[in-house]
């Protein structure tokens, strides 16, 4: 009972609690300001904007390239004879692997593309869900690239398994993993633009 009136006393008297309170409220507005100067700064970078723009340019033109890439090469392998002359047997290139390793190949690049529009949605709604899917494709794309070139060198053993196009395609991809992957993962623009 002594202990507890003294106490009361010295915060009363003396002055303490006005004190505690002017300090408690200096406290509180500068961790205010600051809070407000980080949520300004949130919204100067939220957007499209920065970095983030290559990263949109990328995003609405790499699927209009694979789908041109795609239209003029596909119609060729099975208009030309191409497809007959490596899938039936007793042609000198023929190979049991060659359809399924085709048609796999179309199938992925039809998946992919398919793919790559569905992130161009989820990059232009700010979908939060953006990131990780364009993590999960740059992983892919640089394995399906190695994973190609070593199939099509089986089945070519004289042909040499990196040609300089395939070359630019994988250089391409991994400079992707490594600068936009690590860009998706710290950069605060990515943190306050993809947030819906």
């Amino acid at each position: 009972m002594e202990l507890r009136r003294f106490t009361r006393w010295g915060t009363e008297t003396v002055g303490f609690k006005p004190i505690f309170r002017i300090l408690r409220g200096s406290i509180q507005s500068l961790l205010g300001n600051q809070k407000g100067r980080q949520m300004s700064e949130e919204k100067n970078l939220q957007g499209i904007g920065g970095w983030l723009i290559l990263v949109a340019v990328g995003i609405v033109f790499t699927p209009i390239k694979k789908i041109m890439i795609k239209i003029n090469l596909y119609p060729e392998i099975f208009s030309t004879g191409v497809w007959e002359d490596l899938t039936t047997q007793g042609n000198e290139a023929y190979s049991p692997l060659w359809a399924p390793s085709i048609i796999g190949e179309v199938l992925f690049s039809c998946g992919l593309i398919i793919v790559l529009l569905y992130m161009a949605y989820l990059f232009f709604t700010k979908s939060r869900n953006f990131p990780k899917w364009f993590v999960v494709i740059a992983i892919i794309n640089v394995q399906f690239i190695a994973a190609d070139a070593f199939i099509i060198n089986m089945f070519l053993p004289s042909q040499s398994i990196f040609d300089p196009e395939t070359i630019r395609e994988f250089l391409r991809s991994v400079v992707t993993l490594v600068v936009w992957v690590p860009y998706m993962f710290v950069s605060k623009r990515v943190r306050a633009t993809f947030i819906k």
